[in-house]
């Protein structure tokens, strides 16, 4: 794969991260919002995709802990919205940083967080009563048309890997969903989830493809006994249809 932050990866997900986050989310949110703080911004994605969704004024504070990462988003940002940019981990977020903010936005970031990297997100949104739209976060579903019997072992393999220890943190892959959900229940806010799978295969060749080396590779390192490069080899030869599991999770405090 060309890196799970590149900015190459991240273009070449781009379109199918539009298609999938749920639209539908939106008409929950309260009129009013104009300033948002994008999380983990990446090059920005998440800002075209909403930006052009919610009504003008806009202000966006695109946060991110690589510099180029934010360069690329500020640079990519629609011309109608205003845009500042924020060097920081966002496992720092402070209440302080959410002053002024009505939305904290992020996408694909929560199942590559630990339960207490969200819980401290939650806690921060929460105390700040600043609302929350959290998309595109891995479920670990994955079903493939047509079929392999390997399917469910090479699926199983990569959740668990998702979960792993790193670096003395434990991820929560794809169980973060749930997890988020139940803390901003427990925080008091109003949460409601819509089901964002990507849909992939023979109409995104490059975006199929680059997905299977990078899933088959993780459960690969996570299960060495399974026969992947032969699989991968199968699969690669003829791209299949692939639906890929994820959720977005918006959560509401006032």
């Amino acid at each position: 794969m060309t890196g799970e932050f590149s900015p190459d990866w991240l273009a070449l997900r781009e379109p199918a991260d539009a298609d999938a986050r749920d639209s539908g989310l939106l008409r929950e949110l309260p009129t009013g919002i104009t300033v948002i703080r994008d999380l983990g911004c990446g090059t920005g994605s998440m800002g075209r995709w909403l930006a052009p969704r919610l009504p003008m004024p806009q202000h966006w504070i695109m946060t991110d802990r690589d510099p180029a990462l934010l360069q690329l988003a500020a640079d990519g940002m629609p011309p109608q919205v205003t845009v500042s940019t924020h060097l920081r981990d966002v496992t720092d977020l402070t209440v302080e940083d959410l002053a002024g903010a009505d939305l904290v936005t992020c996408s694909a970031l929560l199942d590559v967080l630990t339960a207490a990297e969200v819980e401290g997100l939650v806690a921060v949104c929460a105390e700040a009563r600043v609302n929350a739209l959290f998309t595109l976060s891995v479920t670990g579903e994955v079903r493939l048309v047509p079929e392999d019997p390997l399917d469910r072992e090479v699926e199983a393999a990569f959740n668990e890997h998702q979960r792993r220890k790193t670096g003395g943190r434990r991820l929560l892959g794809p169980d973060a969903p749930a997890f988020a959900v139940s803390a901003f229940e427990k925080a008091g806010a109003r949460v409601v989830t819509g089901e964002s799978a990507w849909r992939l295969g023979p109409a995104r060749p490059d975006l199929t493809a680059e997905w299977l080396r990078g899933w088959t590779g993780a459960a690969a390192e996570q299960s060495p006994e399974l026969p992947v490069a032969d699989y991968l080899q199968r699969r690669l030869a003829a791209v299949p249809h692939a639906s890929v599991g994820h959720q977005d999770v918006l959560a509401i405090f006032i």
